[in-house]
Order: structure tokens, then sequence, then C-alpha cells
């Protein structure tokens, strides 16, 4: 069976901006594909304050993508109502956990609105937790699972495949062909090109 496999981080400014085109592709897979999703885990857990150089760089980000990805929104209130700290494992494992309530797709939509539309930080475990309550997950259930060393076990698994498969940046798209691995340039803008290298290495597979 074929599988697009696509590594990410829910923190990812690009991977936000990515999320409608990705939509738009998989609406347009054949129906025997398989998607495959995967954490890269961008950041490691940190307590410590992100530096201004690094928020300044950030924020020029999130402009670099408004300008290349049009119709992204950002909140950039962010950068002045919460105390950031470039630690993305926290989403991540918050997407693991949601899974064990069939719920990480859910998850990773409202860890990115939360970050990027209301000005609330996915680095902090609260956040989290109120997400997934406003999701109808058990909070108490949902913080023992993020918690977890199964949790924590998993996440270092896909962080580990993800780096096998060569994901060092994100997002990143690859096509899985009974075991031949191709990278799917991605395409911001343009998701019918994204589907036209899939079905012309589909194509060359056959032959």
């Amino acid at each position: 069976m074929p599988a697009l496999i696509y590594v990410h981080d829910p923190m990812c400014s690009w991977c936000w901006a990515f999320r409608p085109a990705l939509a738009a592709l998989r609406r347009q897979l054949p129906a025997e594909f398989q998607f495959i999703s995967l954490l890269g885990g961008l950041a490691p857990d940190s307590n410590e304050p992100m530096n201004k150089q690094l928020r300044k760089t950030l924020r020029a980000t999130w402009r670099r993508i408004q300008q290349r990805v049009p119709g992204t929104e950002f909140n950039f209130d962010f950068w002045n109502t919460c105390r950031p700290r470039r630690s993305t494992w926290p989403a991540c494992r918050a997407v693991i956990a949601a899974a064990r309530f069939d719920r990480s797709e859910a998850m990773t939509l409202g860890i990115q609105q939360a970050y990027y539309l209301h000005a609330r930080n996915p680095s902090d475990e609260h956040t989290l937790v109120t997400i997934a309550t406003d999701l109808g997950i058990d909070g108490m259930a949902f913080t023992e699972q993020l918690r977890s060393q199964a949790t924590e076990a998993e996440l270092q698994r896909q962080i580990t495949l993800a780096h096998a498969l060569g994901a060092n940046a994100f997002p990143c798209l690859i096509l899985d062909l009974d075991g031949s691995r191709w990278p799917i340039p991605i395409e911001y803008n343009q998701p019918k090109a994204m589907l036209a290298t899939i079905e012309e290495l589909l194509a060359f597979d056959t032959k």
C-alpha cells in the first residue's frame, strides 16, 4: 500500500502555513493511500525564556510566511502577552496523548490555533490541558497520558524515525512505495504540483 508520510511539529510556523495545501492534497490522494503523520520534535523541553534575538527572528519568520503564503494568519500579540520558550516537545506529547482518545488531528489544530491565532503558549502544560478539555477529553485522563513514560517513548520513537527518513526540516513529505522512499517538494500555494509529483512517481514505480 502506498503511503504518504508527513513529518511536522504542531508549533512549526511553516507547518501552520502548509495546513491548507496539505488538506487539499489529502483530498485528492487516491483512496488506497495511507497517510502517516510523524512528529519531528523541533525543540526539546526547556524552562528558559526565549532570548531577544530568537524572538526577533521568529517574528520576522511569521512576516515572511505571510508574504510567501498569502492568507496565513498570525496573532503577534503572542510576543507581548506570553513568556515564549524554545520548547515544542510538550506540544508534540499532547498530540500523542490526544491520539489515545482518537483526537490527535484535532489536538494539532487546537495547538496551532491557540498559538498562532489566540496568543496562548502551547509550551505550557495548562494551555495543552485546556485545549484537550475544549475537545471533550477528560482533563485528568489527558494529563496522565501527557506525563506518561509511554507518551515520551512514543515521541522519541517518532523523532528517531523522522531523522532516519531524512526529515530534518519541517514540514516534510515523503512518499513510501514498498519501502522505496521519495521526498515530495513542499508547495505551499500549489497542492496540485505535489499531487502531480506523486502521480509521476506512482507511474514510474509501476513500469
